[in-house]
């Protein structure tokens, strides 16, 4: 009934310095994301020369929201305490909002320096988007961490960790993270340019932080305190993503002509 995960999350070790299987799906995705933007761009007429340097800046630029965001909001007692701690990020500790939040700034400071709309730019890469979340998942899997609750019927025992049949909710995330990027590219494909351009982005937010607020449910505790309401943090993280999300949606439909939203031919 149960599949058991005793999986060494590192790859090789020479000395200090090891690769972990976290690290290859990470990286991996920001590669498999460069091909998938660099094909948007040559099919919409842009100049795909740029994105060598935003593929670099848009990797530092998760790595470091990410790392911010769970210090302050997942462990802040401790990192308040230990502040140069917050560099060590070979220790572990990212969320997946930080990210986000870090990778909007570089596509800002991006879509600036080349004069690209901004709107154009998030929107297309809400499909790659997708795509490291659910290799950031896969990852988490790996390293036997993000654990779900205990599962009465089917579960995975994560044998470096305990005996307790869990919930693989990194996996149900993870896939579910494909799924989305495959509706997104769907849409992109049928929607006319415009359409897509002020629709994306909106349902990146609803359905990925969605599912994100439902799939909390599986997970034990992340955070290191206590909330007085009956919602994790990263639901509550969540929670103004989604909202944001279904203004979106109802703005772009508004604003876009019905004879103007899809390709038909």
């Amino acid at each position: 009934m149960h599949f058991i995960w005793d999986g060494d999350p590192v790859i090789f070790k020479i000395g200090f310095l090891e690769l972990r299987w976290y690290s290859i799906f990470f990286v991996g995705s920001f590669i498999l994301g460069y091909f998938i933007i660099k094909k948007i761009f040559e099919r919409e007429g842009k100049d795909p020369k740029s994105l060598d340097d935003l593929l670099i800046w848009a990797l530092i630029g998760a790595i470091v929201g990410a790392r911010i965001v769970h210090c302050l909001f997942y462990e802040p007692n401790y990192y308040l305490k230990h502040p140069l701690e917050i560099l060590y990020v070979w220790k572990g500790g990212l969320a997946s909002h930080g990210g986000m939040l870090g990778v909007l700034v570089v596509f800002y400071i991006y879509a600036k320096r080349h004069n690209l709309s901004y709107m154009w730019l998030l929107s297309r890469m809400t499909i790659p988007g997708s795509l490291v979340a659910a290799s950031v998942r896969f990852g988490n899997f790996f390293n036997s961490e993000i654990l779900g609750k205990k599962s009465e019927s089917f579960g995975v025992i994560f044998k470096k960790v305990d005996n307790t049949p869990r919930h693989p909710v990194q996996l149900y995330e993870a896939f579910s993270y494909l799924l989305i990027a495959l509706i997104l590219w769907i849409v992109y494909k049928r929607a006319t340019y415009e359409f897509s351009t002020k629709l994306l982005p909106g349902l990146f937010a609803l359905l990925l932080f969605g599912v994100r607020f439902i799939l909390e449910i599986f997970k034990t505790k992340q955070a290191t305190y206590s909330l007085s309401i009956p919602l994790s943090v990263g639901q509550l993280l969540s929670l103004p993503l989604i909202i944001l999300g279904i203004i979106w949606i109802i703005w772009a439909f508004k604003t876009t002509p019905k004879e103007k939203r899809w390709n038909y031919s």
